[in-house]
């Protein structure tokens, strides 16, 4: 970690609280007997950690190269339900065994962490089982279609003749990964669990423009095409290959694309638009069009909030949440002088050009350019905020042409562990006017620093604790975080320094809001698409694409969108609850770090994660 003295120095205090005890001045007898029958114990589980975190990265190619490693690295994941039903058993065992093999009473806090939250993965695995025919495989929002193509472009590095060949199997393989999930797509739509109408568009659409242009047909080169004939010509860049390996190796992609690729992609298409005109146009959630839809939303709210909120009380804190926002919105109304009613203000802020980048490619150019510029204003202040600091860069760049979606959300993909890949914040830039400027502020706080660059690349990056923690994912935790970094980021020095940028960032905490009233209302109140969008536009000054896209990505993603806020809400209630306790010796470092330097966590987890440093704190 890249950290001040005094930053290592606080880091080790509150490793050292957490462990269980205080720390140790120099001069301080040796632990006893019993401290140090814990520490072995905690180095043996950290070990058995180890190995099953080995185990569980075998059944999957793909996360071993989001991680920056090469093993499997001619292999794509299995995506067949037997798959599936092995690795299910596989958790259960190591659960089965973890508890044999040690006494969980003889552990440190920290430990205990990592063993609960191990049980508490396979929990959720086992419990997601249950409701497999109720997932959307492919859809407009993360299906495989993108997604697929997005890895292997970003994210398969071409060092060697060896990985591109690697390469080119994984080419070979997507047409066997495409066929497993097709078999489950066709198989959950004809046992009534059918997407939306607008879900199928969206995956046609993304689906045709993966295999348009060469050397699939007429135009100009495929993303594909384009990326394997500039990865053959790094090569050669490299001095690894000569121009004539290089060509070799463009004739055996580009046949791999024509034999693997194509056919996939149009297995795809003539399912999708055999089966799109059986599916609903203006739908409701899953608990109106799913049989056993509200049993799986109520799962899907646990998964996401990591807590036992109903729906209704989502739906409440939604509701009041807006009414508070509003209420702030219009103070900033007054205060900028606007004569009109919120609404009017709302329509002024998306209508008047100045708010707008033209939508040229100057104007793209310029989005990124400040985004950029807002990020490195935030690198210069971190260190008065946090004492661990991520080791990876951050780039902020456009999405790709053949999953760019006009007023999609914005969306961060992780660096490596090492910091060799940087972080990027993926900004969709098709059409600017549902980019208002207002909104860039706060977008590149959440999305890069000090939202998801900063909380993910410190999980990745942590050396204290199993790697497997270093992975693990919790909703409500990191998105929380996202919406907690954007308030975070107002207390930092030049930040939103123009009140439209203010505006900014309470038109993002509203759209949070709206989120909970929406989600919950779709999915467990029958509400339909138009209903949310109404609804949406009526409390909002969202864009009227980007709020169409937003409501279509909650149909398809039950639960998700209701993490952001809720758990934004309880990491503020951690900060107060700590800054009551601790008075003046509260550090907002300390508590950043105590945050963010477990991993990610579900909300019972981080509580007593935080509780633990608290009461280090207390205890001087």
């Amino acid at each position: 970690m890249r950290t001040t003295a005094a930053a290592r120095t606080l880091a080790l205090s509150i490793a050292l609280a957490l462990a269980g005890g205080m720390a140790f001045a120099q001069d301080a007898p040796a632990p006893g007997p019993a401290a140090s029958q814990a520490a072995s114990q905690n180095e043996r589980l950290n070990a058995w950690f180890a190995q099953k975190f080995q185990e569980e990265l075998s059944f999957s190619p793909i996360r071993l190269s989001f991680l920056g490693r090469k093993e499997l690295y001619d292999q794509l994941d299995d995506f067949s339900d037997e798959a599936q039903a092995r690795q299910l058993a596989w958790r259960k065992a190591s659960v089965e065994e973890l508890a044999k093999t040690f006494d969980y009473d003889a552990l440190d806090d920290e430990a205990k962490l990592s063993y609960d939250l191990w049980t508490l993965q396979y929990e959720v695995a086992r419990d997601a089982a249950h409701y497999r025919d109720n997932v959307y495989v492919f859809n407009q929002m993360q299906g495989p279609q993108s997604f697929l193509p997005t890895f292997l472009i970003n994210f398969h590095k071409v060092d060697s003749e060896a990985d591109y060949q690697a390469y080119l199997k994984r080419i070979e393989a997507l047409e066997r990964a495409f066929g497993q999930m097709l078999v489950r797509a066709r198989r959950n739509a004809d046992a009534g669990y059918r997407m939306p109408k607008f879900a199928y568009e969206g995956v046609l659409t993304e689906a045709r423009k993966v295999i348009s242009g060469a050397p699939f047909g007429e135009g100009a080169d495929s993303a594909l095409w384009a990326d394997l004939q500039a990865k053959a010509d790094a090569l050669v860049k490299a001095g690894k290959i000569d121009a004539a390996r290089a060509a070799d190796l463009k004739s055996q992609a580009r046949e791999a694309l024509l034999a693997h690729v194509q056919p996939a992609y149009a297995n795809l298409i003539a399912w999708a638009e055999s089966d799109q005109d059986k599916a609903i146009g203006n739908p409701s959630g899953v608990g109106s069009t799913q049989s056993n839809g509200a049993d799986y939303y109520r799962h899907q709210l646990r998964l996401h909030t990591t807590t036992d909120l109903t729906a209704d009380q989502v739906h409440r804190i939604g509701l009041d949440e807006v009414k508070r926002i509003h209420g702030e919105m219009e103070a900033l109304k007054d205060k900028v002088g606007f004569d009109g009613d919120l609404q009017a203000f709302f329509a002024h802020i998306s209508t008047d050009p100045k708010f707008k980048f033209p939508d040229t490619d100057e104007g793209r150019q310029a989005y990124i350019d400040e985004a950029t510029k807002a990020i490195a204003n935030i690198k210069q202040v971190l260190p008065q905020y946090f004492g661990l600091l991520p080791k990876a860069d951050l780039v902020v760049k456009r999405v790709e042409p053949f999953r760019e979606q006009p007023g999609a959300a914005q969306h961060y993909f992780p660096g490596t562990p090492d910091g060799a890949r940087p972080g990027v914040y993926y900004a969709h830039l098709a059409d600017m006017n549902a980019m208002p400027k207002p909104e860039l502020e706060v977008i590149a706080y959440h999305e890069g620093l000090p939202g998801h660059h900063m909380q993910i690349s410190i999980a990745l990056e942590l050396t204290g604790v199993p790697e497997f923690r270093t992975q693990a994912r919790a909703t409500a935790y990191s998105e929380g975080w996202g919406l907690y970094a954007e308030w975070l980021a107002k207390e930092m020095p030049g930040t939103y320094a123009d009140p439209y940028s203010e505006y900014g960032r309470l038109s993002s905490e509203l759209w949070r809001a709206v989120r909970l009233v929406v989600d919950t209302g779709l999915h467990a109140k029958g509400w339909t698409e138009q209903q949310a969008v109404e609804y949406f536009d009526a409390n909002t000054a969202i864009p009227e694409a980007a709020i169409r896209s937003e409501v279509q990505r909650y149909i398809t993603w039950p639960g998700q969108a209701t993490a952001y806020k809720i758990g934004m809400l309880r990491i503020q209630e951690l900060r107060r609850k700590a800054e009551t306790e601790l008075g003046e010796r509260f550090d907002i470092r300390g508590f950043h770090d105590a945050v963010l330097g477990g991993g990610a966590l579900p909300m019972n987890l981080l509580e007593r994660r935080v509780d633990q440093w608290i009461a280090g704190g207390k205890a001087g």
